[in-house]
């Protein structure tokens, strides 16, 4: 479960951020998830929680954003998010497309006191 691994990365990003803003903690943390990321937004959620108690997040919000498969067709350049996890263009069915956002996840904002 690659969750833990990357639980304790956004932990020391918002022990860093916290230190860097003289905050003594984080009340929220919000993180936007690709649908393509690989990780599973509950055992992520379960892994924050188990692993925030002792940290300056512990007590803090825990938001996760869910973001879809977002392509651009090379062919009639429209960007559509995609319902299914199909790499084809829903206006023209091309299969000449580019992924543009869904595969990642990142660190949006914090809220720090």
């Amino acid at each position: 479960m690659h969750e833990y691994s990357v639980v304790q990365s956004l932990m020391t990003q918002c022990e860093e951020h916290a230190a860097a803003n003289n905050a003594a903690k984080v009340t929220k943390i919000v993180v936007k998830i690709g649908v393509m990321s690989g990780i599973e937004p509950y055992l992520l959620e379960t892994a924050f929680n188990t692993f925030k108690e002792g940290t300056v997040c512990e007590g803090g919000e825990f938001v996760m954003n869910i973001q879809p498969l977002k392509i651009e067709c090379q062919e009639c350049k429209t960007v559509s998010d995609l319902e299914k996890i199909e790499y084809c263009c829903p206006k023209c069915q091309s299969i000449d497309v580019k992924v543009i956002d869904g595969e990642d996840m990142f660190l949006m904002s914090l809220e720090m006191q």
